[in-house]
């Protein structure tokens, strides 16, 4: 288990696990349509990050990779084929991390949230532009804020 969790609730535990995957599906379908390259995108992403993230985000990322790739078609196949409804579930789902976020190591927190963000960045240029680069539709714009995320940089301590 993530050391940093050993005070939570198994429920508040498994939306922490399902963030990186909501976000990456949610990104990925933000113009109606999830395509390869973005589910590819967001698999090696998860995968890289179990040794590249932040030190303190190691074992967080190798706990979401156990089943990224699975939980990730699981949400593909059973939310609305819609973006504007899928994007309104994952947008409940990730506001729960307003509530557990701040129960956690403000520095965790932090890391946690930028990298959230950074995932969701690099999915949204998976898709378009030049060789698939560096280019992200207005949708995807819109949502690679994760402005339904508070910032724990704003927390009072």
């Amino acid at each position: 288990m993530v050391e940093e969790f050993k005070t939570l609730r198994d429920d508040e535990i498994e939306v922490l696990l399902n963030a990186p995957v909501l976000v990456s599906v949610m990104i990925a379908g933000a113009d109606d349509k999830i395509d390869k390259d973005e589910i590819t995108q967001a698999v090696e992403i998860a995968n890289s990050k179990q040794s590249r993230a932040r030190e303190q985000l190691i074992d967080y990322y190798r706990e979401v990779g156990k089943d990224f790739q699975t939980k990730f078609e699981k949400y593909v196949a059973e939310m609305p084929d819609n973006a504007d409804a899928r994007t309104e579930m994952i947008t409940q789902e990730l506001r729960k991390l307003n509530h557990i976020l701040p129960k956690l190591d403000h520095t965790f927190a932090i890391k946690l949230y930028a990298s959230l963000k950074d995932m969701a960045k690099k999915i949204a240029e998976a898709s378009g532009g030049i060789l698939g680069y560096m280019s992200v539709s207005y949708e995807e714009a819109k949502l690679m804020e994760l402005r339904m995320i508070n910032d724990p940089e704003t927390y009072d301590l």
